[in-house]
């Protein structure tokens, strides 16, 4: 194809400007190294990806395939966000031993907590193998069977891949389908809880703060990999070693300036940066405001709940940090998608891609495509919309509908093959208990009061008082009995006879059609992506995030959000100080971290000026996935913990811009401050490598 010999030529610029991207780490040699250099860098393509050799991707792990870690010390020790770990910290919580509240501290390997389900994976290896894969298709096909192909290829690859026993290996996408690489992974399931401090530190500032700047979020844990005998890949055991990683990344103490060069290495979950106008248009000023709305109904009566009542406080945290994370986020994204006037510079862009159309005689092949994303958009906006405030409704903000939802799915399953029936029960069963753990009647019937009208006129708050899902041990009777005593329990059930016509509507109705009318858009998008790079190949393209590991670089560096204001690049354990409210849910400061202030018994943890650095701005193109991702220095070193982005430039998962999109890391210093001083953990100090590649 025409469009491969363009992937991996990368045009010289005039300048190296901040571009933005998140680039494959094994092509890296060529003008990505250029531009880093020009950055102020040190490394070279090798150092960063290594097949042969140890290099930083080996000490960078994909967290529970969510978020990024990277190991810090030759004993497996890991580090990742606050906010990562947060599921692991609640489950291990309870009202006597209350580690959000409180902290967690493991004083050796005997007190590491191990966690069920939770694992990290690293990448062995990188290989395109575009060519093996795209052979199987051709034009006259239909995207149906174009997909059936690429599967059946896909796995043919997988099938005969060379690989040790223990490894596993994934093909992912890349450019819309226009490029394939295949990785080679390692995976460890003995995740163990070494660390975490209370919440008023790695969740200090809540929603509040989330997504902005200042930020005074010491957002860290730390786990640990346990191995077999042999160092490799085991499940849970007793027996099991702390994991001798083949790289680990040195803590540098001398922090970071303005204009210091930073490297984010981790595995951002996606992006869509080539989307046209149209498709922009219709997420920020139709999709993202309904789901707010949906999620902002919620999250009024969880918090209010969990602000009076301990017990709920534990039981929700979980669901409402990821339930307030994207809710801030898409209303963030918004902001810069309307400040950064990203529609018309899109349309812009799109008015110099028809002209170059015409220019090289492409007319004809590809001047279609933006008509008809025109076209399909305005069929395909109000089914797109429906459908997400379903998933809103019945499987992010309402345990009991999502309750009726996962019965729902084994019903059906039963109904069409009933010699499914008792694993389908099992699983069933477990998701009930699962959904009870932390789960509160009252606050599920408020949420329920406050978001079911922004979906349906039919709301019916007495099936609360009526359903058998609302207790665990009455939900589980009724999946007592004959697949016909099941079905009859279940249909007579009142919440279930509310849910199911909805979710009926939902799978045979609304999803059909969004599946109809998103197929052909997905497959434009594909062809899209090819005439761009055949129009314009000039211009300079990276793959969106898929949840594969990624290199994006920048620069250390404050930013100003709107007229007369400047946000400096660093912030200070001051700010804790200046924010702290005596007792309240999001600004509060643990007495220890206010005495330690107040004497300013920093240890080794001060910059030049004498205080504590808490976070800093960087200008790395990161997303989700990216929580978690180390920052790394010029010379490979840890300075920093990304964990979230400025608000403003939340919009970059579809507008990346220099000027205003910054990413938000914790100083490595203040996360050393908190485990040797706050926590007294001096002995997780010892077993890192700390440098001063500046002295």
């Amino acid at each position: 194809m025409k469009f491969l010999k363009f992937l991996l030529l990368f045009v010289s610029l005039n300048a190296f400007a901040q571009q933005g991207g998140m680039w494959i780490p094994s092509l890296l040699e060529g003008m990505n190294e250029e531009e880093m250099t020009s950055l102020g860098s040190k490394l070279t393509a090798e150092d960063i990806y290594d097949v042969n050799n140890s290099s930083l991707k080996d000490a960078i792990g994909h967290f529970n395939g969510g978020c990024t870690s990277e190991v810090i010390s030759p004993k497996g020790l890991i580090l990742t966000n606050h906010h990562c770990g947060f599921s692991q910290i609640q489950s291990h919580s309870s009202l006597e031993n209350d580690y959000l509240k409180h902290g967690f501290w493991a004083k050796n390997f005997e007190e590491e907590l191990p966690n069920n389900g939770l694992f990290i994976e690293f990448i062995v290896s990188i290989h395109d193998v575009t060519n093996k894969v795209l052979a199987a298709v051709n034009e006259q096909m239909t995207e149906k069977e174009k997909q059936s192909a690429l599967d059946k290829t896909s796995n043919g690859i997988l099938k005969t891949w060379p690989k040790e026993t223990w490894q596993d290996a994934k093909i992912k996408a890349f450019y819309k389908g226009n490029q394939y690489f295949l990785f080679v992974t390692e995976r460890f399931d003995d995740i163990r809880l070494v660390g975490a401090p209370p919440s008023s530190i790695g969740k200090f500032g809540s929603d509040t703060d989330n997504w902005v700047f200042p930020r005074h979020t010491g957002d860290f844990a730390l786990f640990r990999i346990y191995a077999d005998a042999n160092n490799r890949p085991a499940k849970y055991s007793e027996n099991n070693k702390p994991y001798t990683p083949k790289h680990f990344l040195p803590i540098s103490l001398d922090g970071v300036e303005e204009g210091d060069f930073t490297l984010v290495f981790g595995f951002p979950g996606r992006t869509n940066e080539y989307l046209p106008a149209v498709a922009i248009e219709h997420i920020t000023k139709d999709y993202n405001p309904t789901n707010i709305a949906i999620r902002e109904a919620a999250l009024k009566v969880i918090d209010e709940k969990m602000k009076a009542d301990d017990e709920v406080r534990i039981k929700y945290a979980s669901k409402q940090a990821r339930i307030a994370n994207a809710w801030k986020k898409w209303i963030g994204e918004n902001l810069g998608i309307e400040k950064s006037n990203a529609v018309e510079k899109r349309r812009a862009f799109e008015a110099t891609f028809t002209k170059a159309l015409k220019e090289k005689g492409l007319e004809k092949k590809y001047g279609n495509i933006l008509p008809e994303f025109d076209r399909l958009y305005k069929d395909f906006a109000p089914v797109n919309i429906k459908r997400r405030n379903f998933i809103e409704v019945f499987l992010t903000t309402n345990e009991l509908m999502q309750m009726t939802f996962r019965t729902y799915q084994v019903m059906e399953a039963i109904k069409n093959n009933p010699n499914v029936f008792e694993p389908a029960k099992a699983d069933l069963s477990a998701r009930l208990k699962k959904i009870h753990k932390n789960y509160n009647v009252d606050v599920d019937r408020g949420v329920f009061n406050s978001v079911m009208p922004l979906y349906t006129n039919h709301v019916d708050a007495s099936i609360y008082d009526k359903t058998a899902f609302t207790n665990l041990d009455t939900a589980l009777k009724l999946l007592e009995g004959t697949p016909e005593e099941v079905l009859n329990n279940i249909n007579n059930d009142a919440a279930y006879k509310y849910a199911k016509p909805l979710i009926d509507e939902f799978f045979n109705v609304i999803d059909k059609e969004f599946q109809k009318k998103n197929e052909p858009i997905t497959a434009l998008q594909t062809q899209y992506m090819t005439a761009l790079m055949e129009a314009l190949p000039n211009a300079r393209y990276f793959p969106d995030a898929n949840s594969t590991l990624r290199v994006t670089y920048g620069q250390v560096r404050g930013y100003s959000p709107r007229d007369a204001v400047y946000y400096n690049h660093v912030s200070y354990l001051d700010g804790v100080i200046e924010k702290y409210i005596p007792g309240d849910y999001e600004f509060d400061v643990p007495q220890k971290l206010r005495d330690l202030y107040a004497a300013k018994d920093y240890g080794q943890y001060a910059d030049t000026n004498g205080k504590v650095p808490v976070c800093f701005l960087g200008t790395n193109h990161t997303t989700g996935g990216n929580s978690g991702s180390p920052a790394i220095d010029a010379n490979g070193n840890l300075v920093g913990l990304n964990f979230d982005r400025v608000w403003e430039g939340t919009m970059s998962d579809m507008n990346y811009d220099p000027e205003i999109c910054r990413n938000i890391m914790v100083d490595v210093r203040y996360i050393l401050f908190i485990v040797d001083k706050y926590a007294g953990a001096k002995h997780l100090i010892d077993e890192m490598e700390l440098v001063h590649p500046k002295k």
